[in-house]
């Protein structure tokens, strides 16, 4: 599969895309570069969003998983840059409950782009599934102006 790579203030991210598509987005280099326009396109994304330049991700989704897995990429992808929302909030949007939505938030493959790290709890950040743990969320939330007590 084509993977690319790009240095960012949270570390290095690897972006894989397949069949058109991009499927996942992680921490761990797992391949060497291939490049294609569509990774290409990712990574100038990337870039922009890390710059301050560029605040909605444009680019062919394709995160693996079920109905309900993929109800909550939707929620996640609809929520704007700078805002969050809770599991409870996802979760009474979709009529299911916080932990199935947590969960779902947990196994995004395609963290930052599909935006999970504006998920909350109700009490506080929640985790985060990224490297570094809510450390990362901590710092995407700051770096969107997200969650202002943070700031």
């Amino acid at each position: 599969m084509p993977v690319a790579h790009l240095e960012t203030s949270v570390g290095l991210l690897e972006v894989e895309a397949r069949d058109g598509a991009i499927v996942r987005l992680g921490w761990e280099r797992t391949g060497e570069g291939r490049s294609s326009p569509l990774l290409e396109a990712a990574l100038s994304q990337l870039e922009r969003y890390f710059a301050g330049t560029l605040r909605e991700f444009d680019l062919p989704l394709a995160p693996a998983g079920g109905a309900f897995q993929q109800q909550v990429h939707a929620a996640m992808l609809a929520i704007p840059y700078g805002e969050t929302r809770s599991y409870g909030e996802i979760a009474r949007e979709l009529g299911s409950y916080g932990q199935p939505v947590g969960r779902a938030c947990g196994a995004n493959p395609i963290p930052i782009i599909i935006p999970c790290h504006r998920v909350l709890s109700a009490n506080g950040l929640g985790g985060y599934s990224g490297d570094g743990g809510t450390d990362t969320k901590i710092a995407l939330l700051r770096h969107e102006g997200g969650y202002p007590f943070l700031l």
